[in-house]
């Protein structure tokens, strides 16, 4: 009952600001309906306990509310909240399109050769090979050593917050930081993820175990990779997308005891690699 009194009374304020235009109301009108722009990041898959730049997508959905209360007009015969969810969704798309340095198109193709090579390696058993990708998506090889090539280019924010840490305010610049002291729960949570990509990486090819820790412990270029491997340095980069995806789709099928895919760790963070 008291939730139906509060929606009937924002909907009273939203009308008499359409009214009067009362700055006042205005601003009433913006706070009462904030829960607008929580609810539509929610059924977008947002939330704020497990997704980074949750705040850079509240303040866009807030921008999106204000130009609906501004723009709202009570002859639409519709309630706010009907009109406003469309337009703070699209302020919220908007941005993450602009944000996505890739055109969609190649967005979509990198995520339909992630999931071909996980349904693949179950179906095998094995990682498959680019020609047997593009086979299983009707798609030239060289599009998929591409895609393998977007895939493995990963920009990152400092001021980025880590969602899998208790400390919500933690960011990437402050984790980053060498205070000079050893974090006993840092070593522990160090100590069973590189168990867990230990395990994992027993179960991939030779040649993608040995890409991984030139890259990662060893901290050779892809261009000296090439040279130890003998292959070209844009090959080594197309091998260690697939690498690093193969080392993704291991972990997601763990027996369970995989704390890492439980907890959705990312593994895109070559800080996280550099573990192994």
């Amino acid at each position: 009952m008291a939730m139906m009194e509060n929606h009937a009374d924002n909907e009273r304020i939203i009308t008499q600001y359409a009214e009067t235009r009362d700055p006042q109301l205005r601003e009433k009108a913006i706070i009462c309906f904030l829960p607008i722009v929580h609810f539509v990041l929610g059924r977008l898959g947002y939330k704020a306990y497990n997704r980074m730049d949750y705040e850079d997508l509240v303040s866009q959905g807030v921008l999106g509310l204000i130009e609906a209360v501004d723009h709202f007009d009570i002859s639409y015969g519709t309630k706010f909240s009907t009109y406003a969810v469309p337009r703070v969704r699209g302020k919220i798309l908007d941005f993450l399109r602009m944000r996505d340095w890739l055109p969609r198109s190649a967005r979509e193709r990198v995520k339909s050769v992630q999931l071909a090579m996980k349904e693949l390696r179950g179906k095998r058993g094995r990682m498959p090979t680019d020609e047997e990708i593009a086979q299983h998506l009707d798609m030239q090889v060289k599009h998929v050593q591409q895609s393998l090539i977007y895939a493995n280019q990963v920009f990152v924010s400092l001021d980025s917050y880590l969602p899998w840490l208790q400390d919500e305010s933690d960011t990437f610049d402050e984790y980053l930081q060498d205070e000079n002291q050893s974090d006993p729960s840092q070593i522990y949570f160090e100590k069973s993820l590189k168990e867990q990509l230990v395990h994992a990486m027993k179960q991939m090819e030779e040649r993608d175990q040995i890409i991984l820790s030139l890259y990662y412990y060893e901290e050779l270029t892809m261009r000296e990779i090439g040279e130890v491997i003998g292959v070209s340095e844009s090959r080594v980069c197309q091998l260690h997308a697939r690498a690093v995806m193969d080392l993704k789709n291991i972990l997601s099928q763990g027996d369970g005891s995989n704390r890492m895919a439980e907890e959705g760790i990312p593994l895109k963070e070559s800080e996280v690699l550099r573990h192994v």
